[in-house]
């Protein structure tokens, strides 16, 4: 019998989780879709009935190997909010009355679940970003986009009320030299050590809301994204020696 070398049963291996891994994502996606097309109906009828704009907002964001795809949301701002800000300020004046409620419970992300069916996203993964701040955090992006971007991760976790962190008067400094390193460092951290349980915990916690820290306390907010931090790769530790 040939010897087989090592790396190529760690290459095979590797190939078998992402797999493995995409199989569970058009799964989850699949049923997820179906399970919420009532929920869908409902929330494509109240964004149509409220102004008669479209119901689904289409950007362009950075995928795995900085391929450029359509990301897919549920509306949630008045037609041509996008031709301003490409961040939302807590109390943003262009959001609508049903988008603040999408924005509120996460819903507007439900559509990113085709995203992940037409293969440019995963569930558990680095959040996509826009193009322009990708540029700035290029270094960075180069190791995150090996992978789909996702959905949602521990930075996203962390984040989960980001625009009430944002001050109006300084938001894209902010995000730029004190948000967005913080999010790619969490990212960073996560896809190193990531396990498929500590996926379906990342999803978990989504799902039921996470561990969402106070917004006003800025310090006591970025204590929480290193703990954050810490919680997850220890929690990852425990799934590597348990397996």
């Amino acid at each position: 019998m040939p010897e087989t070398h090592p790396f190529v049963d760690r290459r095979r291996l590797a190939n078998y989780r992402v797999g493995m891994a995409r199989v569970f994502d058009l799964l989850c996606a699949g049923i997820g879709l179906l399970l919420l097309t009532p929920l869908f109906c409902v929330l494509a009828a109240a964004i149509k009935l409220e102004d008669g704009g479209p119901i689904f907002y289409k950007q362009a964001r950075v995928g795995q190997g900085f391929r450029l795809f359509h990301m897919l949301k549920f509306r949630s701002m008045v037609v041509g909010a996008d031709r301003g800000s490409l961040l939302t300020a807590p109390h943003d004046g262009r959001l609508t009355r049903i988008g603040r409620y999408l924005r509120e419970h996460k819903l507007d992300e439900l559509p990113q679940l085709f995203n992940v069916l037409k293969g440019d996203m995963q569930l558990v993964g680095a959040r996509p970003e826009v193009e322009r701040y990708v540029e700035v955090f290029r270094q960075q992006y180069s190791t995150i986009l090996q992978h789909r971007p996702g959905i949602t991760d521990s930075a996203s976790l962390a984040y989960r009320r980001e625009d009430q962190i944002l001050s109006p008067d300084r938001m894209e400094e902010q995000y730029v030299t004190e948000i967005l390193p913080e999010k790619l460092a969490l990212s960073l951290a996560y896809q190193q050590r990531r396990t498929f349980f500590s996926d379906v915990r990342i999803l978990l916690r989504t799902i039921l809301g996470g561990n969402i820290p106070d917004a006003h306390n800025r310090s006591s907010d970025r204590a929480f994204h290193r703990k954050l931090d810490l919680d997850e790769i220890h929690g990852i530790s425990r799934d590597h020696k348990s397996c």
